[in-house]
């Protein structure tokens, strides 16, 4: 067995932990020279992913070489992968994204790379990075961070629902990081709905729903109002008694077990009896607050002439 195929054999192998691609640098410590790698290259067995990182092979790279590439291409010293890049690293699954996210300290110099935003952080948070393997943020920061970076309201919110619905990170983690992480951008935004992930959401949902009744000229619904069905008693988010109508505001943490089922079997009564039901989730109430009060609004009036007429 050749020199040559010894340290190739050695490269390869000590790629695996990396998504099978290495940086000159981790090379070099390996013995492997620039004229070895050129060697490789041109050979095609290897071929390189930018000024720093190269590839033990000549398939596609999976997400893991994707992201060991961002980190040595804009700078190894320096860089950390962060915002949703470093939630998929910690296992968020079904948000996508044609962009990898890293941060950097400020005052650094990154180098470009193609397929990386590179966003500067005034100063890293007492552990926030997490070091074992890639380096990247904590879930809570990297979170908080994401919404902010992210390209609308709408998708800041999915990104902070589906982080606190997979368990990357709880609510009151979540909470207490916004309150300290200062970030520029949309704070007011994140600072609300993170506190409506938090515990006492659905009574803060009746509240500011309430008030934008008042806003729109609806009368004052009766909150937490109790009704009587054949399985017991059960309490209505908010109820024109009058008329008949009701909205259920969903909290806007992901119900689990039978809870879903007993909610539906209460509120499928009262809809028996002959009130009528209408459903808004919190987040949704962030987001589209003019189309759901819309909703509200015609049923109030379709409900207040049928009760007239």
């Amino acid at each position: 067995m050749g020199q040559g195929h010894e340290r190739r054999a050695t490269a390869v192998a000590a790629a695996e932990e990396y998504g099978a691609v290495l940086s000159r640098r981790l090379l070099r410590g390996l013995g492997v020279t620039h004229d070895h790698i050129r060697h490789e290259v041109e050979a095609e067995r290897w071929r390189t992913l930018g000024h720093q990182t190269v590839a033990m092979h000549r398939g596609p790279v999976d997400d893991l070489a994707r992201r060991w590439r961002a980190v040595w291409e804009v700078g190894h010293l320096i860089t950390v992968v962060d915002g949703v890049t470093a939630l998929q690293h910690a296992g968020l699954v079904g948000f996508s994204s044609p962009t990898l996210h890293v941060s950097i300290p400020h005052g650094c110099r990154p180098y470009r790379s193609r397929g990386v935003v590179t966003h500067t952080v005034p100063v890293r948070a007492q552990g926030e990075v997490i070091g074992a393997g890639l380096p990247h943020t904590r879930p809570d920061i990297a979170a908080i961070r994401a919404a902010h970076w992210a390209a609308s309201d709408r998708q800041a919110a999915l990104i902070l629902c589906m982080t606190v619905q997979q368990r990357l990170t709880t609510p009151e983690r979540l909470l207490q990081t916004a309150e300290t992480l200062r970030i520029r951008g949309r704070t007011r935004f994140v600072a609300t709905v993170v506190a409506d992930l938090a515990d006492g959401a659905e009574s803060l949902g009746e509240l500011d729903f309430s008030r934008l009744c008042r806003a729109r000229g609806l009368p004052e619904p009766t909150r937490q109002a109790v009704v009587k069905t054949p399985s017991g008693r059960i309490y209505l988010d908010v109820r024109w008694v009058e008329i008949g109508l009701v909205v259920e505001i969903d909290g806007a943490q992901h119900r689990e077990g039978l809870e879903l089922s007993d909610d539906n079997l209460g509120r499928n009564a009262v809809v028996v009896e002959g009130d009528s039901l209408l459903r808004i989730d919190l987040i949704g109430l962030r987001l589209e607050t003019k189309a759901f009060l819309d909703q509200v609004c015609r049923a109030h009036a379709r409900l207040s002439a049928l009760a007239a007429a």
